[in-house]
């Protein structure tokens, strides 16, 4: 199980003496276990027989969103010209997407978002939330929803034109 391994890698950052490994590995099994917890919360609420320990998919949906974070982080901390702060958080976000599934490539985003336009028929900008409803639960945590964003925004412009 993928929580697992991260329990694994950070015993190994420990023993080696990892310093940035074993921070963001702390950090996100700190956020997987918030995660559980509020999950468990649910269940009490619902239904106590349910199994309270997240899913691999759910702990990739924790990955991928401590991921987004640390890209904002990077961003921000360029405008302001702290290098420091960006390399760090960088190297935390190399980190973090060894456990994530591999990346869709650019032209697999354009190739998916050119038949998704034409299933759904969208001729135009106004039908971009169609199309990425349609599109993001098909690239969940395996593309950037910024770069699909642009994909389908460039595409539905051109066929507007």
């Amino acid at each position: 199980m993928l929580k697992d391994t991260i329990k694994s890698d950070l015993n190994e950052a420990l023993k080696k003496g990892d310093e940035i490994k074993r921070s963001t590995l702390r950090m996100l099994s700190a956020a997987i276990l918030g995660k559980e917890k509020e999950k468990k919360y649910k269940i009490y609420k619902e239904e106590l027989d349910e199994k309270e320990e997240l899913t691999d998919e759910e702990i990739i949906d924790v990955i991928s969103s401590e991921a987004k974070k640390r890209k904002e982080s990077i961003t921000e901390f360029e405008k302001g010209e702290r290098k420091d702060l960006a390399d760090k958080e960088k190297a935390e976000l190399e980190i973090l997407e060894k456990y994530l599934p591999e990346q869709v490539s650019e032209q697999e985003i354009k190739r998916l978002a050119k038949e998704t336009v034409e299933e759904l028929g969208a001729g135009d900008i106004k039908d971009m939330g169609k199309v990425m409803a349609e599109l993001m639960p098909k690239l969940k945590a395996r593309a950037d929803g910024g770069l699909v964003s642009k994909v389908v925004k460039e595409l539905l412009t051109s066929k507007e034109t």
